[in-house]
């Protein structure tokens, strides 16, 4: 069994942790993702022994190592699941905007009457949803791969350096980094909001690559100007309404904003 599970890299040993995939509230894109490219399925594979993943396979196990979690925290019986998920866990990885902020669904926090808002989408038969939370706010997290949703590519990257013992080191400058080196034209030019000057880098510049304005989904770079940040915007004629749905959109930027700038609902 020893042996089935060593690997090397550049003729060093290299162990094979066990690892384990969950969702939570999410339209689990993130773990799609993983199973997408099957060009790399197979060495991504050979790096780990995955022991439990829902989207992938029928069998089940609670002896793993690294956890990986997709999804925001809505419901009781989901905090109770995911203590046990970092109980068993030695690393527990928080996988995606969801996981990481909120995602698109802590946009519902913004509506000042819940009850309203679920009687007018259920009708009778309402469903049992409380406001919604990152992963970090009901246990800790080790690491974190942001994006919505994850590049495969920086999950491959992430887990070959943990199986190997190497540092991880996360993008700290912005987006707009990547479209320069990319030789983009920024998107103000053609009038198309974009969130590129405070965001995380990370994803390649993608958005912006392909003509569509950053919506901030790797959350914020390190010590970002905000406030300078929503002053160019506005130069450039967007709205508040249209500035404050793209920072809302993903919940990074919540921290950062103040709190007048919400809406409700």
């Amino acid at each position: 069994m020893a042996e089935s599970r060593t690997r090397t890299y550049l003729g060093v040993p290299m162990y094979r942790p066990r690892v384990a995939f969950f969702e939570f509230s999410s339209c689990e894109g993130c773990q799609l993702q993983i199973l997408n490219n099957e060009s790399t399925l197979l060495d991504f594979l050979s790096l780990v022994e995955v022991v439990n993943f829902r989207e992938a396979m029928t069998e089940q196990s609670e002896d793993y190592e690294i956890a990986f979690v997709e999804g925001s925290i809505t419901r009781d019986d989901e905090i109770k699941r995911l203590k046990r998920i970092r109980k068993n866990a030695k690393t527990l990885v928080a996988m995606g905007s969801c996981a990481c902020f909120g995602g698109v669904n802590q946009l519902k926090n913004r509506f000042r009457n819940p009850a309203g808002v679920k009687r007018e989408v259920y009708g009778a038969h309402p469903v049992d949803s409380g406001p919604v939370r990152a992963v970090e706010d009901v246990v800790g997290v080790d690491l974190r791969i942001y994006g919505c949703p994850v590049s495969k590519d920086e999950v491959e990257k992430m887990v070959l350096h943990i199986a190997i013992g190497k540092s991880i080191v996360v993008p700290k400058y912005p987006v707009c980094m990547e479209c320069k080196r990319n030789e983009n034209i920024c998107l103000f030019e053609f009038g198309e909001p974009c969130l590129g000057p405070v965001t995380r880098a990370g994803c390649d510049s993608w958005c912006p690559s392909n003509r569509a304005g950053c919506w901030g989904c790797r959350g914020p770079a390190e010590d970002v100007n905000l406030r300078q940040m929503i002053r160019i915007m506005e130069e450039h004629g967007f709205s508040e309404e249209t500035i404050t749905d793209r920072l809302e959109c993903f919940g990074g930027f919540l921290s950062l904003m103040k709190p007048e700038r919400g809406k409700g609902g």
